[in-house]
């Protein structure tokens, strides 16, 4: 038996205990606006959020230098356009009360990956360290077209963890 979809939830075929999927979608619109809001939109949420049995997982759109009017920021400037991408996918998680340490995988676009794959690199390492993780998160870089002729870097990220429970009035977690 397939899950039925109902208004954003998923419920699991017959089980003893029934699971039950929640998924919202992401925002973080103090640095960067949504997609469909564009004059001409475009059809995609910043990010979205799926909850099952007490984990969360946040599944981040490809994330670039863009503020929270939608413009580009820091045309031609591929380090400042890096660091901004990289404040936004903060935000982001920070949105759902997640952070770097939460991230398992990252998937990294650059426009020019032979010109620009040493600063990229130097410029997450840096960001990486001043965010302590260990492990690294996997990651994957792909040279691509991106969608806009100015935007010179793209990352899209994967976040899991776990969900605080509800407590109930006695302080028992909430069923």
């Amino acid at each position: 038996m397939s899950p039925v979809q109902l208004s954003g939830e998923i419920a699991a075929p017959e089980q003893s205990e029934q699971t039950l999927v929640r998924k919202k979608a992401v925002h973080a619109p103090a640095v960067l606006n949504e997609a469909y809001e564009y004059p001409r939109p475009s059809s995609f949420s910043r990010g979205t959020r799926v909850d099952i049995n007490g984990v969360s997982i946040l599944l981040i759109s490809g994330t670039a230098s863009i503020d929270e009017t939608g413009s580009t920021v820091h045309a031609g400037d591929f380090r400042a356009q890096t660091w901004r991408t990289l404040r936004n996918l903060t935000a982001l998680l920070e949105s759902e009360g997640a952070t770097w340490k939460n991230v398992v995988r990252t998937t990294c676009y650059l426009r020019d990956i032979e010109r620009d794959y040493a600063a990229f690199n130097e410029i997450r390492t840096q960001f990486y360290r001043e965010q302590g993780l260990d492990p690294l998160p996997a990651s994957t870089g792909i040279q691509a077209i991106l969608c806009r002729p100015d935007l010179l870097v793209e990352m899209e990220a994967m976040a899991i963890f776990e969900t605080p429970r509800e407590v109930s009035r006695n302080g028992r977690p909430a069923k």
